[in-house]
Order: C-alpha cells, then structure tokens, then sequence
C-alpha cells in the first residue's frame, strides 16, 4: 500500500512540474536578435495610422520595408504602462524621430480598452490586442507573475522583419528616449 502511495505522489509530482515547465517556457524569451519576428496577425485600435488598406489586423509581414518598435506592457491605463506609452507619444513629436520608423504598444488587453487608452492619454500610435496571448507566447514574454499578462519587453524589428534589438529591462519613464537613440543608428 505505501508503494503505491509514493508512486502516485511521484506521478503527482511530475504532471505538477510538467505544468511548471510549460508556464516557465512561455515566461523566458524564445527569439533573439537576428531572428525573424513571428508573423501574428492582431487586431489593433487605430489601425488606421498604418495606412493598410481596410485592413482588419495587422502583423510584421505588412510592415515590410519599414523600422519597427513593438513595445509590450502589462495593462493599458495602469502607471507605469501609461508613462512608457506617453514617453513613446512624446518621441514621436520630436524632429529627430526617424520618419520611416513605425511604433505600435501591445498588451493582451481587448481592442475597446486599447481604444480607451488611446484617447484618454492622446496617444498617437497603434495599439495591438493581443487578447489571446498567441503573439505574446511564440515570443515567450508571458509574465511569471500572471499567466494572462505580458511583461515588460520591447522589440526593434528591422526593414526586412529580423530583430534588431531586444529590451528585456525596461524602465518606463527613460525607455522611449534609450529606444530612440537606438533607432537613429539604423540605415
């Protein structure tokens, strides 16, 4: 009776750490500078600045040819994430923001809360919805925290859909400003 008791506390055990795998899988980035960005298509509030003809959704693949920042946060209208969206807002006003370079925010926030953010803080970029965190996942930056939350996390993807640069430590307040340096290095 006692073997039969340890085993089934050791199969216990191994479906628990098999579970623990899986979340740790998708909490540990899975690309790195010079991969190609995963091609997710996303619905976005203010799809429209991206000037794609009625389209619906939108991934890196019809971002081609362009510079692009994709900067993941946790939860639109929170303090941080709002700091972090409004300093990406201000850079872009600047006259030394590269031209040809696209910014989108993500979140697995629904497309009506991305939508609220985005006229309650006059944002001025698109906002991804990444709802079911499949985006979120393929990149590995789901929080270890909250299996429905993203973290922290910034990708520069260049003209030809490669990663650039990957932001893994962010500090919301100076981040837009470090990733804007960054972006007037690339031809």
């Amino acid at each position: 009776m006692l073997r039969f008791a340890l085993r089934a506390v050791a199969v216990a055990t191994a479906v628990a750490l098999a579970g623990a795998t899986t979340l740790a899988d998708d909490s540990t980035i899975k690309v790195k500078v010079g991969d190609k960005f995963p091609v997710v298509a996303l619905e976005a509030a203010q799809i429209e600045k991206l000037n794609l003809k009625d389209a619906k959704t939108v991934s890196i693949a019809d971002l081609k040819g362009k510079t692009v920042v994709i900067f993941f946060y946790p939860k639109a209208l929170t303090p941080g994430c709002t700091t972090e969206s409004c300093g990406f807002r201000d850079v872009l006003k600047t006259d030394d923001f590269p031209k040809d370079v696209v910014i989108l925010g993500a979140s697995a926030d629904d497309v009506p809360l991305q939508q609220k953010f985005i006229e309650k803080e006059k944002l001025t970029f698109p906002l991804l919805a990444d709802k079911e965190m499949k985006l979120t996942k393929e990149l590995g930056i789901v929080s270890p925290k909250n299996a429905k939350v993203t973290q922290r996390v910034t990708f520069v993807i260049d003209k030809e859909g490669k990663i650039a640069k990957i932001y893994d430590t962010v500090t919301p307040a100076t981040h837009p400003k470090e990733v804007l340096e960054f972006v007037k290095t690339l031809k």
